[in-house]
């Protein structure tokens, strides 16, 4: 191997490609939360001259999915393994660009409730498929730059700081979007204001996936991947056959699964966060804010360790089962805990927290080693489109209980913060059920390897 091509594989070359990689999806995870702390303000819309309500804002939220769940996301994962990560992936983050565009113009134009609904709810459309195609295209590129290697490890990192994104969300947009008193109005430039600095911060991830094509295409070269006119080898292309070998593969069908009812369990809940946390347990906006903000500040500490002692000592499976168990221990206690405790609220989310670093530092870089490195991006489009069903319908029927409370003053915040937690509780039930099945499925075939260490040097 030339001096040059150990250059380009080495693993500083790796950490580079990495950096460039985390940051579109920081961006992704900054707009996608950008209104999860500000979520009380659309309980009183007349206070908004934007005029949502939560019943809309749930129906925003669950815009994110919708191209995903009919369709786009097997469609563009297909694409992306049949003309590779640097042309669809470079599409699809101009997609997130262009969805955040869309969603900052119709919430700033002043048009009226109704119509920037459906405009930012089209942006949201486009903005939700952009992001997880990129998602995979990053999932994808990480597993084939770290094979061999840090696999988990670099997949938590990555993890990690698109979560910070979620964070800097959390409390930068309240900051943006000060506290009025009741009864004042939030114009709509203030309101646009977190949307405004999470599409500044896409365009700067747009320029650097420009560098990581760049040096993905070298990669690539250098390994010996693409031949010197551009042929793909025959035993690296993609045959539409191999859809139906994945959807018939029972241990992708559990991860899939268990994906869905795990992240519905910690990303829906983080829409309507505060909107629980304030009422269960007496906190004011700022704590319930900075509660809520843990969730992703645990993951940024502990899904990069995890996924390092995933990486040297393997039980990829039990880490499932027990991040799923502690999300379950973590709504039971924010749903049944002593009201009006604000310890309670932390613990709860910390908890939370915690159980959200563990099941995706060992889930995601389980895939690899269930199907081929040609299908990885059919693979994680397929986990992604199943859980985007969720994330479609979870926000609906939460921000619908939200709105029946405020419109029923039989019906207290509290009780209907409790009442969502019946939802999340469900799920989690339902997603440590998969855990354990994708466990005994472990046991029966250890040839997958599922419980080994990543790291082969």
């Amino acid at each position: 191997m030339s001096a040059d091509n150990k250059k380009i594989l080495g693993k500083t070359a790796c950490w580079i490609a990495l950096a460039c990689l985390v940051v579109p999806m920081f961006g992704s995870y900054f707009f996608d939360d950008m209104f999860s702390t500000l979520s009380q303000l659309f309980k009183h819309p007349e206070s908004l001259e934007l005029g949502w309500d939560s019943a809309n804002y749930g129906f925003y939220a669950g815009g994110y999915s919708f191209l995903c769940v009919w369709g786009g996301l097997i469609i563009c994962g297909v694409l992306l393994d049949l003309y590779g990560v640097r042309l669809v992936g470079s599409i699809f983050v101009g997609m997130m660009v262009l969805g955040a565009g869309l969603v900052t113009y119709a919430i700033t134009a002043g048009y009226t409730p109704s119509t920037s609904m459906t405009i930012a709810y089209i942006g949201c459309m486009i903005f939700g498929l952009g992001s997880e195609i990129a998602g995979v295209a990053v999932t994808r590129s990480i597993a084939k730059w770290f094979k061999g290697r840090n696999v988990a490890f670099a997949m938590g990192l990555q993890l990690a700081i698109a979560r910070l994104g979620t964070a800097s969300a959390f409390i930068i947009s309240p900051m943006l979007v000060a506290q009025k008193e009741p009864g004042q109005m939030y114009s709509l430039a203030e309101t646009a204001r977190p949307a405004f600095f999470g599409l500044t911060i896409l365009l700067a991830g747009a320029v650097l996936w420009g560098i990581f094509v760049a040096m993905d295409a070298r990669f690539d070269a250098a390994k010996g991947i693409v031949k010197t006119k551009g042929e793909v080898k025959a035993e690296d292309k993609f045959v539409f056959s191999d859809i139906i070998k994945i959807l018939t593969n029972r241990r992708f069908l559990m991860i899939s699964l268990l994906c869905v009812f795990f992240y519905c369990c910690i990303i829906s809940f983080k829409k309507f966060g505060t909107s629980i946390v304030i009422p269960r347990f007496g906190m004011d906006v700022d704590s319930a804010k900075w509660t809520i903000t843990m969730i992703p500040f645990f993951t940024v500490i502990f899904t990069p360790l995890f996924g390092a002692i995933v990486d040297k000592v393997g039980k990829a499976t039990h880490w499932m089962i027990a991040g799923a168990l502690l999300v379950l221990v973590a709504h039971l206690v924010i749903a049944f805990a002593p009201a009006g405790v604000p310890f309670y609220g932390y613990l709860g989310i910390a908890i939370l927290g915690v159980g959200y670093s563990l099941v995706p530092s060992a889930m995601w870089p389980s895939v690899p080693k269930i199907v081929p490195e040609k299908t990885l991006g059919t693979a994680y489009s397929l986990i992604y489109w199943i859980q985007n069903m969720g994330m479609l319908l979870v926000p609906i029927f939460v921000g619908n209980i939200f709105k029946n409370a405020s419109e029923n003053p039989e019906i207290s915040e509290a009780s209907a913060a409790v009442s969502a937690e019946y939802i999340f509780i469900g799920l989690a039930i339902v997603a440590i059920t998969v855990a354990v099945f994708l466990r005994l499925s472990s046991a029966k075939n250890p040839s997958l390897e599922l419980d080994l260490p990543n790291k082969k040097s």
